[in-house]
């Protein structure tokens, strides 16, 4: 291997480092470091000055790799990149060490400043000595995405990527899209009734000729890289033939366990069925079985016989329906899986295991939206 020979340049950047970093012992130490051919120091070192400077000593010095220690490589590392082609080095063969936003501009003390500085400009060299030149180049990318998550977040996300013109899966691991926006009562600034400003939203991505919606689903895994993602989802069984099911409600009307279950959409003010539907704006409008409750899924059961499969007449209810895996391939993935609340139980002060009049800011939506447990009374 070709033993490295890197250059060294130290920027002033005016009185922004210099004012706190004593730039000449650290030009000098520098010069003490394994691999360094050359060490320079200059005022403005991103100025044309500066970069025919570091031009002339990479052919001069016959530089293998170029470390520049300036301000944020997120400013210049592209600038200096440039400088290095230009002068006839790889652009990759770059490193910054960044002395100002992660040094002068944190001290007051000018020796403990100037150590940091040394210490950056060290491990900047110790990675410029493993730097190798790299090769830019192009792949064919597929242009489908995925948004995980269907609460207002994933459903915006998903739109505006479908009408660009790509296909989108759209993965929510509940019956519904809507997320935590859709338990909200009224939204803020406008103070909006929250389902009218979700639902057109929650509808328009379920008509979406570039969507696939795929509600009730869970992102198992996913395999490649930015560009070429191969993405393994599990579409859970609803016990529910989707393309039977008309929404009507009567197979929960009609469920043994009607009133029994906790509610998890109304943060369990209320009790539902084991078939149910989140809340009546749901999309898609499907009943969903509960597979941790439903007698007949749990006990092989439900009294002489299901009540729901009498209920319903378009004999949508299938107990036998399984999960099944798709695989899809996405060039880019959104991750919009929204928050959950701080359970308040885990904090004694907050009172709320043992007193009734403690209640969490999202069970006060449910209790004060018209559609929620008590009608907002």
């Amino acid at each position: 291997m070709k033993k490295p020979r890197i250059g060294v340049f130290v920027c002033h950047c005016g009185i922004n480092i210099s004012a706190t970093v004593d730039v000449e012992k650290v030009k000098e130490y520098a010069k003490t470091l394994d691999g360094v051919a050359v060490s320079k120091d200059y005022k403005y070192m991103c100025s044309d000055v500066g970069a025919n400077l570091i031009k002339e000593s990479i052919k001069k010095d016959k530089l293998t790799s170029v470390v520049v220690a300036c301000c944020s490589p997120r400013m210049h590392e592209h600038t200096f990149q440039k400088v290095a082609s230009d002068g006839g080095l790889n652009p990759y063969t770059v490193e910054i060490a960044n002395i100002r936003e992660q040094c002068s501009w944190v001290h007051d003390d000018k020796k403990v400043a100037t150590e940091k500085a040394k210490k950056l400009v060290e491990a900047a060299v110790a990675k410029a000595r493993l730097l190798e030149p790299l090769i830019t180049s192009s792949i064919e990318v597929t242009p489908n995405a995925l948004v995980i998550g269907g609460g207002i977040a994933g459903i915006q996300a998903a739109l505006e990527i479908a009408e660009n013109g790509h296909k989108v899966y759209l993965v929510e691991r509940t019956p519904t899209l809507g997320g935590r926006m859709a338990q909200l009562d009224k939204t803020f600034p406008t103070l909006d009734c929250s389902s009218c400003i979700l639902t057109p939203r929650m509808t328009e991505v379920a008509d979406h000729p570039n969507i696939e919606l795929l509600a009730y689903s869970e992102v198992e895994d996913i395999k490649g890289s930015i560009g070429n993602f191969t993405v393994k989802i599990r579409k859970k069984a609803r016990f529910v033939d989707a393309d039977k099911c008309t929404g009507c409600g009567d197979c929960a009307e009609n469920c043994r366990l009607k009133g029994r279950i906790i509610d998890e959409f109304n943060m369990g003010l209320n009790k539902r069925s084991a078939i149910y539907l989140p809340f009546p704006q749901a999309v898609p409008l499907i009943y969903t079985i509960d597979p941790n409750h439903c007698l007949m899924l749990t006990t092989g059961r439900c009294g002489k016989y299901p009540l729901c499969v009498e209920a319903c007449e378009a004999d949508a209810i299938d107990f036998n329906q399984k999960d099944e895996v798709i695989t899809v391939d996405v060039g880019a993935i959104v991750v919009a899986t929204g928050f959950n609340l701080l359970d308040p139980s885990i904090i004694p002060e907050y009172g709320y295991t043992h007193s009734p009049n403690v209640i969490t800011t999202l069970e006060m939506e449910r209790l004060i939206n018209s559609a929620g447990p008590t009608k907002g009374e």
